[in-house]
């Protein structure tokens, strides 16, 4: 994102402020402060969808501070904490963590860049929020099975469909890691078949493919025929315009990723809760009832630490009628 030339109207929706790169008022006053802001969200945040999030919490905030009359020499720790308590109302502890780090974070910046004097979050405390169990709804695996049956794999577009997922069920890939895949990232080494994922932090995560995985990420290279395009995108978006089963030779997005989940599990008749980590946590949660450790989870997952991969299992959320039945009154 290139520092912004003109500023259109401040009041124009946050996703559209981001996108034609304007200046949130409130980091607007001086061509050191304002180069100073996007320095923070180009130089040194690296993952787009971080940058992403932060570059909407900031605006949010700039967008309170100017509704409360106050420029940017005005803001202090008692400013920051209210418009925290705001966020508490209406958003998830989660969400109103990361938007306090994203505004620390960017006031440090401007400190070290002595764009202004002192962070004024440095001291304000979010809300407490542990986790223990994942939020993200998960499939069975009768589920998972009926919703690789309701694929019409006559066409292109389905037989990339039920790749996609498969790879996201039996190798816990992250839907950003497999739409970044390239075909080269799809080889095989001996006898076996790997993925390689490329990871946040500009990390690759290779993975040993399970023979399902690869039964349908075969079908769809053969029938695309694009086994030979080696730099080119593994998933590819489709000719929606012409409305053709054809593909183009670019990646599909994460947000197309996320609409075609959504049309396959309607169609599926599955929750419309059910997002593209959905079938993350529904590998990881087979793997285990089936005998796996949580260990090697963790490291099919790409996961540092145990704990993350365990907010992904499920299994301890089952409850049988047996066990209610043992409360007796």
């Amino acid at each position: 994102m290139d520092t912004p030339i003109v500023a259109p109207s401040q009041a124009a929706p946050i996703p559209v402020r981001i996108e034609q790169g304007v200046t949130p008022a409130l980091f607007s006053g001086s061509k050191k402060t304002e180069k100073r802001f996007w320095e923070f969200f180009t130089a040194n945040i690296r993952n787009p969808n971080t940058r992403l999030a932060y570059l909407t919490a900031v605006y949010r905030f700039s967008d309170w501070c100017e509704a409360k009359g106050m420029e940017l020499g005005q803001v202090e720790p008692m400013m920051v904490a209210a418009y925290v308590e705001t966020l508490v109302r209406e958003r998830a502890p989660a969400t109103v963590k990361q938007h306090l780090a994203a505004i620390r974070m960017l006031f440090d910046w401007l400190v070290v860049g002595q764009a202004v004097s002192f962070n004024p979050a440095s001291s304000v405390r979010g809300p407490k929020h542990v986790v223990k169990t994942g939020k993200t709804p998960v499939l069975t695996a009768e589920e998972t099975r009926a919703l690789f049956e309701t694929i019409d794999t006559d066409t292109l577009v389905g037989l990339r469909d039920r790749a996609l997922i498969g790879l996201m069920v039996y190798s816990f890939a992250r839907v950003s890691a497999a739409v970044r895949m390239q075909v080269s990232d799809y080889y095989t080494q001996g006898r076996r078949s790997f993925f390689r994922l490329h990871e946040k932090g500009g990390k690759h995560h290779v993975v040993p493919a399970h023979h399902v995985a690869q039964e349908y990420v075969d079908a769809y290279i053969d029938a695309a025929g694009i086994g030979g395009d080696k730099k080119g995108p593994l998933f590819r978006a489709s000719d929606r315009s012409r409305r053709r089963d054809t593909l183009l030779r670019r990646a599909m997005t994460r947000q197309t990723a996320i609409r075609m989940i959504k049309r396959r599990a309607l169609a599926a008749r599955l929750p419309e809760e059910i997002t593209c980590h959905s079938f993350r946590g529904t590998g990881i949660t087979e793997y285990l009832r089936n005998g796996g450790t949580l260990e090697i989870a963790a490291r099919i997952a790409g996961h540092e630490s145990t704990r993350t991969t365990q907010l992904y299992n499920r299994m301890h959320e089952e409850l049988s009628l047996d066990e209610i039945e043992r409360i007796h009154i």
